[in-house]
């Protein structure tokens, strides 16, 4: 009977999260001034200090370029770092998984509540490295407001891309493979730094179905008020996937909890 995979309960994966939330309430002071510290460099470094030299991209000034794609990076940085080093700490070395399934919290409450908070620490991440953009000018419009639920759902959708690699590995040495040989690729050649079509055809495709591509056009047609249908084809990619991976993620989470 055990084996058999329940039905998950949105309320008792707000439990989950809430939890989550009432220890980071314990640490959020060191962990917020980061987030905003990142940004800024990046913004000085690239945006202002590459931007001297590289005046415009794509018609726009080219710190107004990066910025949106930094944005979504710093999101998907701060959910799937949650989701990895974090969950498998709480489910390997404090065994704090142990104690939430001695309660009526099944696995796939305790995946979907890993989930939320996973979404939740990225829309931190997204939402503090927003205030310096707003800071500095950029966003300043009404349309901006498409952006706030798009924080969370991109960062719902890294969470489930990070818990579903921690649902498959035994030793913790091995998230250096998903941040040195998955994310890090991401970062560089998912068109935040430059335009893709400087790349060759293959790359360019193989960047197409790379879920941090999507979140960066999607934000970049956001903050610099460039829309298009292409806007609802990258939201519809970012929900297909996001969706896909959260069925497979909670039945990934179940096994391995209970295996």
């Amino acid at each position: 009977m055990r084996n058999k995979a329940p039905r998950v309960r949105v309320r008792a994966a707000l439990r989950v999260w809430q939890r989550n939330a009432t220890v980071y309430k314990r640490t959020w002071k060191l962990n917020i001034l980061p987030n905003f510290f990142e940004p800024f460099l990046y913004l000085l470094g690239m945006g202002l200090g590459l931007g001297a030299y590289i005046t415009e991209m794509e018609g726009m000034p080219y710190i107004n370029f990066i910025a949106p794609g930094l944005l979504i990076s710093s999101i998907m940085w701060g959910a799937t770092l949650e989701t990895t080093y974090n969950v498998f700490v709480k489910m390997n070395f404090d065994r704090i998984y142990d104690g939430i399934l001695s309660t009526p919290i099944n696995p796939k409450d305790l995946a979907l509540g890993e989930l939320f908070w996973g979404a939740t620490r990225g829309t931190i991440y997204g939402s503090a490295f927003l205030s310096i953009l707003f800071l500095f000018g950029m966003g300043l419009h009404w349309g901006i407001l498409l952006i706030f639920p798009m924080i969370f759902i991109i960062g719902f959708m890294f969470a489930t891309i990070g818990l579903l690699f921690t649902s498959m590995i035994k030793e913790i040495e091995l998230f250096n493979y998903f941040f040195t040989l998955f994310l890090t690729p991401l970062f560089l050649f998912s068109g935040i730094f430059f335009p893709l079509s400087q790349l060759p055809q293959a790359v360019q495709i193989i960047a197409w179905f790379t879920p941090l591509y999507h979140g960066v056009e999607l934000s970049r047609g956001i903050f610099n008020q460039v829309w298009g249908v292409e806007l609802l084809g990258h939201f519809a990619w970012i929900i297909g996937l996001t969706l896909l991976n959260t069925l497979v993620v909670l039945r990934a989470i179940h096994k391995r909890l209970y295996n």
